[in-house]
């Protein structure tokens, strides 16, 4: 193997079914090219490269709770954030009992693996055999904070309009199911990984899940009362606070770093940590240009800059430069970037046109640039193919819709999705927490 052809190891994700990537660079470390630290020091790296790119993806989940609290209206924030703690927790919980097995366990090609339980198993590594190439509860620990980013991105989009409850109950489906099995087909070694679909990160695999989770839940949900007019003319509803928006931000762009760096799977040789670097300087470049092409074509149709908009453009860049953000130069990561900035001032009013309420701008965030970053792909990197990309969109975006459509289709059904008009009016935090995030700002309550 040439030095050239070690960085093609790191295109699946594997987990606890069968070899890894990193497994395989331990193996290869024999080798004179690659002999320059033992196996164990490898395993100890590998090990602490997704501990530390996994508490930065963990900390995007702080991230998305101050975006979507400073987008959202007052009285709804305190909803928010409760909705972001409890979600992490739940997706943890179900990616344990049920998901990480599911997405990793005997896929082999397949559609699915095991419906049981994980376990971490390091009885080889304390026993000196470190073929295994990194410690099993790094690596659970990885995975699962990827399947609480993809519940995350549903929160926002449906915002002010849905219980509580009703919410919780689809994430626990969304991260105990539906995540885990679109997950095994590529990631876990099933079918779409052995017809060479590429997804790096995770533009489809996990934030086009979640902005397809996002749309369904929009569409089955409803606008929010007032959002539009009569004439169909979209109403501005402005969120409680652009610092907390921007401070959102500026907390997932460092966790990106975790959530496209920690992907290439190791870091127990020079060239893993040369790729790292490079992800690294692919991801910040490719928001920073999403964000300028959000600004100047903000400046362009509306004769003002949006902050929003760069905001959204930032993140659309980091979305879609995560599908590949190992194999583009700078200057080609910058332009995917800016594909995916573009994308978002375009896609915001046509979901307005069809009344399609996203109060974070989600859908076009996560969804819409996670395509195009995923059909990107083949633009910089030779092993891709566009027709693989586009079946595999397909095939993921198909599931999750149906999938996701039931789950909101039955819990409408049945305990009802959203509040009733007076209790719209009052405000989510009132009718499901009973506390205010800005009590100051709240009428006082008239003397007994």
């Amino acid at each position: 193997m040439t030095p050239s052809e070690f960085p093609v190891l790191k295109h699946l994700k594997t987990g606890a079914g069968g070899a890894t990537a990193a497994a395989l660079l331990v193996l290869f470390a024999a080798g004179p090219a690659y002999a320059q630290v033992s196996a164990e020091t490898a395993f100890v790296f590998n090990t602490l490269s997704f501990l530390v790119h996994g508490f930065l993806v963990l900390w995007m989940a702080a991230g998305f709770a101050m975006l979507e609290s400073g987008l959202v209206r007052t009285k709804s924030v305190t909803t928010i954030l409760l909705k972001n703690i409890a979600l992490f927790s739940i997706a943890g919980i179900a990616y344990y009992l049920v998901g990480y097995n599911l997405m990793y366990d005997g896929v082999d090609g397949g559609l699915f693996g095991s419906f049981s339980i994980w376990a971490a198993d390091d009885t080889a590594a304390l026993g000196g055999d470190f073929s295994a190439g990194y410690a099993a509860s790094s690596d659970w620990f990885f995975q699962m904070v990827f399947v609480a980013t993809a519940a995350s991105i549903v929160s926002g989009a449906l915002a002010e309009r849905i219980k509580l409850w009703p919410f919780l109950v689809f994430v626990l489906v969304l991260t105990a199911v539906i995540y885990p099995v679109q997950g095994a087909w590529h990631w876990g070694g099933g079918w779409l990984a052995k017809m060479g679909f590429a997804d790096f990160a995770g533009s489809t695999l996990v934030h086009s899940v979640g902005g397809w989770a996002a749309l369904t839940g929009a569409i089955v949900l409803g606008a929010r009362n007032g959002r539009y007019a009569p004439d169909g003319r979209a109403v501005a509803m402005p969120g409680s606070s652009l610092p907390l928006a921007t401070l959102g931000t500026f907390i997932l762009w460092l966790g990106w770093l975790g959530f496209n760096g920690g992907s290439q799977l190791a870091l127990g040789s020079a060239a893993d940590a040369i790729a790292v670097a490079n992800i690294y300087v692919n991801t910040t470049m490719a928001s920073a240009a999403g964000v300028m092409a959000a600004m100047l074509l903000s400046q362009a149709f509306k004769k003002k800059v949006d902050l929003t908009m760069a905001l959204n453009g930032a993140l659309a860049g980091l979305v879609s430069i995560t599908a590949g953000p190992d194999t583009p130069s700078v200057g080609a990561a910058c332009l995917i970037g800016a594909v995916g900035g573009a994308i978002v001032v375009a896609a915001t009013p046509l979901l307005d046109r069809f009344k399609v309420d996203d109060v974070v701008g989600a859908i076009p965030v996560h969804l819409f640039a996670g395509i195009w970053g995923t059909l990107a792909v083949p633009l910089t990197n030779p092993d891709a193919s566009f027709a693989v990309q586009f079946i595999g969109i397909a095939a993921i975006g198909g599931f999750v819709v149906a999938l996701t459509t039931v789950v909101w289709l039955v819990l409408k059904a049945s305990v009802g999705l959203r509040l009733t008009e007076v209790g719209e009016a009052l405000g989510v935090d009132e009718v499901e927490t009973g506390l205010r995030a800005y009590p100051e700002f709240a009428a006082a309550s008239p003397s007994p």
